[in-house]
């Protein structure tokens, strides 16, 4: 029997390091025995550079691992400039439209809630052009996260971004949302009353590619050699080094903890933060104006090397900024839990992460902007280091993981839901 056709539009995908990228590449190679998938992307640019070999044409049309891609040109651009990066995001939304035409006949689209608001109305694009069901993908509800990080205070550009993001909700087939605190951010939009058609269903991390290993594995002792970190505790945040976090803060607060700073097995603390992002330059340069010797910053890592870094961690620190709560879910939570580390959560009371903490036991929270309880969690942790109870906390995480949050069940119920359309 032909497979149903099934048009992605994703912003960002492999070998881009977005994370929304990483888990619609992983969605897509998990569903393509259901569906015959096209995914609809910019050519590699996550960090703002694009190749020569892809400024030549206007689209790039590739297959990896059984994909059809059709790759968009976008200009260069700056995460410390809104206006480059909005250029960007704007040759993405036009060039998508475009290249929708290229598609051949769909039976579903699907879209992710990225860009904010663009994303969204790509699908309702996708949903005309293609006569096809509609299924949207909200991973951030926006302008609330827009609100939340005092990214705009501009009213007018606000309200429109509200009614522009309801509409595309309104006229998809299903919505699907990745917390369960973000049903209820869905709700509330529409007062209760004539709600979409949604489902819940959690991101993932591919617990076969990523999980424990022993801190002395041969690459996880390189990784810590090279980055200076080998015989230390380290409380390490790895991802997107943005705008969402409150990093500008909390490094205030590990600032606290100097230098020569020892855990109760004798081993020096150090804090890292592995990746990249908007924040990055004033967090380093915080860290020199304040002689933070015992911080340090290490690159965005392969894919391929992820377990390494990640087990290079001790603790893990999952941050969300204040009033994200039903918002986003970041899902960074899960690579922790899969690697069987202990995580630090700075994260609202009811969030969908700080309830999977708290009902597993994996890790301890404080709410965001609570910085005396976020510099408390860290002594607990300094003086629990090398105990039992320190190692039962994490392998928590990666036992619920496997249960609960392993890749497979997530792309089976994505299955399931897009066939119901």
């Amino acid at each position: 029997m032909q497979k149903k056709r099934l048009l992605i539009y994703a912003h960002y995908y492999i070998p881009d390091v977005a994370s929304t990228g990483q888990i619609l590449c992983e969605l897509a190679e998990g569903m393509k025995e259901s569906f015959d998938i096209t995914v609809i992307c910019v050519v590699p640019s996550y960090e703002g550079a694009v190749a020569a070999k892809y400024k030549e044409k206007r689209y790039y049309y590739e297959e990896i691992n059984g994909i059809n891609l059709i790759r968009i040109r976008v200009p260069d651009f700056s995460k410390q400039s809104k206006l480059s990066r909005i250029k960007n995001i704007v040759s993405y939304f036009f060039g998508a439209m475009s290249a929708t035409f290229k598609a051949s006949g769909q039976d579903y689209v699907y879209a992710i809630s990225q860009p904010p608001i663009l994303g969204g109305l790509l699908g309702v694009w996708g949903k005309w052009i293609k006569r096809a069901k509609y299924i949207y993908n909200i991973q951030d509800f926006n302008p609330e996260q827009t609100i939340a990080v005092g990214y705009s205070n501009n009213r007018l550009v606000l309200r429109l971004m509200m009614m522009l993001d309801k509409f595309s909700c309104k006229r998809a087939d299903k919505v699907i949302v990745v917390g369960r605190d973000m049903v209820e951010t869905l709700k509330k939009r529409f007062g209760g009353k004539n709600v979409p058609r949604y489902t819940f269903i959690n991101n993932w991390i591919d617990e076969q590619a990523i999980y424990p290993l022993s801190p002395y594995t041969d690459k996880v002792m390189t990784f810590k050699q090279r980055y200076g970190i080998d015989g230390k505790f380290n409380i390490m945040y790895s991802g997107n080094i943005g705008l969402y976090y409150d990093l500008e803060n909390i490094i205030r607060v590990m600032g606290k903890f100097p230098s020569g700073t020892k855990t109760a097995d004798g081993r020096e603390l150090i804090f890292t933060f592995v990746g990249a992002g908007t924040k990055l330059e004033e967090l380093k340069a915080y860290k020199e104006d304040h002689k933070l010797y015992n911080v340090e910053f290490i690159p965005y890592q392969d894919s391929e090397d992820l377990i390494y870094s990640l087990n290079a961690g001790d603790v893990h620190l999952c941050v969300n900024a204040k009033d994200i709560k039903g918002v986003s879910v970041p899902s960074k939570c899960y690579g922790i839990m899969a690697v069987g580390k202990p995580i630090l959560g700075v994260l609202e009371k009811g969030s969908e992460c700080a309830q999977i903490i708290a009902d597993t036991g994996c890790g301890s929270c404080c709410e965001p902007g609570d910085y005396a309880s976020i510099e408390n969690r860290i002594r607990w942790f300094i003086d629990n280091a090398g105990s039992e109870r320190f190692a039962e906390m994490g392998m928590r995480g990666r036992a619920y993981l496997e249960k609960n949050l392993a890749k497979d069940i997530s792309i089976k119920n994505y299955i399931r839901e897009i066939s119901e359309c």
